[in-house]
This record gives C-alpha cells, structure tokens and sequence, in this order.
C-alpha cells in the first residue's frame, strides 16, 4: 500500500510513529492546505514521507499513490473520498465515516463500479479482545444489559466555551459528542450485538452542538446504554451483564486494553491479547492486507457494519433534532 495522507491533525500525529510498523504500508504523501504547508514539511521530515502536496487533484494524479487516508473533519469525508474513487484510489476514511447514509451508499457505489477498496477507519473492530467479546458472548447467558461510557475533557473545551470553535465542536463540520467520542460505543455496541430495535439520545446541548449525551439502543429484553462526554472527565468503562455473568473492561472504547470474564460459577478470566504498540496498528494491518488481496467480501462486510452503525447514529441525532454538515 502507498499511502497517501490527507490531514495533519491529531490522529495522524499519533499514527505516523507507528506506520513504519505496518508491514506492507508506505507512507508515499501527505496532502494539506498551502496555508499549513511548513508543517506538511515538517511532518513530512520527521517521518521520512517523500511526497508533500498542497493540491489534492495533483495527489490524485500521481501514480506513485494508491491508496488515500481521510483523516480531515467529519464534513469533508465524503467530498474527499469521492473524489479519490473517482481518480481510481482506494479509500481508508476516519471514523465517522461520512455523516449521511446517502453519502455513503454513493461511495459503496463508485467503489463497486471501479473495483476499489473502500474502507472506515475504526480501531475496535480490528482488535483482537474485541474478537474475543464477540465469540465469547454465549457464556454470558441471557444478555440483560449494556454500558458503554467514552468521557474525555477535551483538549478544546475551555476554548469552545469562550467562542473559539473547533471543528470537533461545530455541528457544521461535523462535531459534537456522539460523532467524535459516541460513535466508538455505538461501534462497540453493534459490532456484538448487531442493529437495535430503538435509538433514542438524549444530548446535553451547548452553542448548539451536544457536548456530551445518552443513547440508549432497545433490543427487546436487552437495552444498551452509551455514554459519551467531551465537556467532563470521568472514568471510562464498557460492562455487558448476562444472566451467568459479566464480561467488563475499564478504558476507553477505541483502545479495550484488556477484558475480564466474570462467571456465576466463579469462573474469572483476563483477557489481554492486543499487544501492538498503539491501538491503529491492527486496523492498518488489516487495511494493507485487503488491498494486496483485493479482498472485495471483505470490504463489503466491512461496509455492511459501517452502513449500519451510520444509521444508529442517524437516527440518534435525528431522535435529538440535531443536524450536523
């Protein structure tokens, strides 16, 4: 895979000493705005990236790029990667995917027409603990209940509260609690449990955009509760209680350091099998090998989880009267 990078931001800032981990992936370019071009320079040294583009179309061009990371705020996905599709990349977009399900049904269907890999970008549905959640569900019994909880006091809070908005805080960019931090719990939470019944979410709301909130997804008997807060800290933690036990891990949602799996029989296990240095390295793992084996089902089981959990979080907001883009 050679990679091209669209973005400078945090994300990339955490991936980019962890790529050369990655075998299969070049890190070919990174694509940002001429205004921050000392710091696409910048980045570009620090991390031995060739190729420095402030033109996206010139980046498409080049044949030296196959493969475009998204990894812009959430309103400028589904732009991006259409018109990578149509230069003829294949596509790793950041999480959330795009912010409509209409967006993402037109870049399911350019990448259907041209053959590509068309992919979300989101780390607990590559992690091997995750893996062991799924399989290892049954032991629970009867699931009764869910928690999810994902707080983190943003970095840009003290800054949004005196009117400096960030994209991650501007409901036309995309931002807002439950499509930065939430979506990881619904993500979580759907991925082992497959689409709910209900969603509804209850937002606290600030400058118009919700800052922290509740989704609770109905399953019939079961009911899951996802928690996610960017304007308070706390602990987090994801709980799924069945009628023989427990399965629990504290941490947040995108990383699931560890599991344990407590029985009524007395049964207690500790699970740890993710042993990468950071949490992304398993998805791009996984990324570098579905291209080099143009792995089409696997692509479209990959999109089949995303289209579905975009609609829980549609329906989340939409369950509020929030309008994001």
């Amino acid at each position: 895979m050679n990679l091209a990078v669209v973005g400078a931001g945090k994300i990339v800032a955490e991936f980019l000493p962890h790529a050369s981990g990655v075998p299969g992936l070049t890190v070919a370019a990174i694509i940002g705005r001429e205004s921050s071009r000392a710091n696409l320079d910048d980045v570009a040294s620090t991390h031995g990236i060739p190729l420095v583009f402030t033109d996206l179309d010139e980046c498409l061009a080049d044949a030296r790029v196959d493969t475009v990371w998204v990894a812009l705020p959430n309103a400028l996905h589904a732009d991006v990667a259409r018109r990578a599709l149509l230069a003829g990349k294949n596509v790793i977009c950041e999480k959330p995917f795009v912010l409509r399900l209409e967006e993402l049904a037109e870049l399911r269907a350019l990448a259907a027409e041209r053959d590509l890999i068309l992919v979300e970008a989101i780390s607990n549905q590559y992690l091997a603990n995750v893996e062991w959640m799924r399989e290892n569900l049954p032991r629970l019994g009867e699931l009764r209940l869910v928690q999810c909880e994902y707080s983190q006091y943003s970095s840009r809070y003290d800054a949004f509260r005196t009117g400096t908005i960030a994209p991650a805080f501007d409901p036309a960019a995309g931002g807002g609690a439950l499509m930065d931090l939430g979506i990881y719990t619904l993500h979580l939470v759907v991925g082992l449990l497959g689409a709910p019944a209900t969603v509804a979410y209850t937002p606290r709301m600030e400058r118009g955009v919700d800052t922290s909130g509740v989704t609770v997804l109905g399953y019939g008997d079961l009911t899951a509760v996802c928690v996610a807060a960017k304007d308070s800290p706390g602990p987090s933690r994801t709980k799924i209680q069945g009628t023989e036990g427990t399965m629990v891990f504290d941490g947040p949602p995108n990383e699931v350091p560890s599991v344990e799996l407590l029985l009524r029989d007395g049964t207690h296990e500790r699970i740890a099998l993710d042993d990468d240095p950071h949490r992304m390295v398993a998805e791009f793992r996984s990324f570098v090998r579905m291209i080099a084996d143009h792995d089409i089902a696997e692509r479209d089981r990959r999109l089949d989880h995303s289209a579905a959990v975009l609609d829980v979080a549609v329906r989340a907001l939409d369950s509020a009267g929030i309008r994001l883009g």
